[in-house]
């Protein structure tokens, strides 16, 4: 188990928990459709590292570093 903000472009994780986040940062995830259960694809990171693409459900969204961190994956 990793957490998001260490996979690599083209890797793919299943999202099974949250670590460290705060009960408001935690709703704001879920509410995006970052539910355990749901696979993550890493599709591109910014030149500097960050912010990262994630493709969740069909549809891609923008991270900063410090938010994938608070999402537990498991590689798939």
């Amino acid at each position: 188990m990793t957490t998001l903000n260490e996979l690599l472009v083209g890797e793919s994780g299943r999202i099974v928990g949250f670590d460290g986040a705060s009960p408001s940062y935690r709703r704001k995830l879920l509410s995006l459709g970052l539910t355990p259960g749901a696979v993550v694809h890493v599709a591109r990171v910014a030149p500097l590292g960050d912010p990262m693409e994630v493709r969740v459900r069909g549809f891609s969204m923008s991270l900063r570093k410090t938010e994938a961190a608070a999402l537990l994956v498991e590689k798939t």
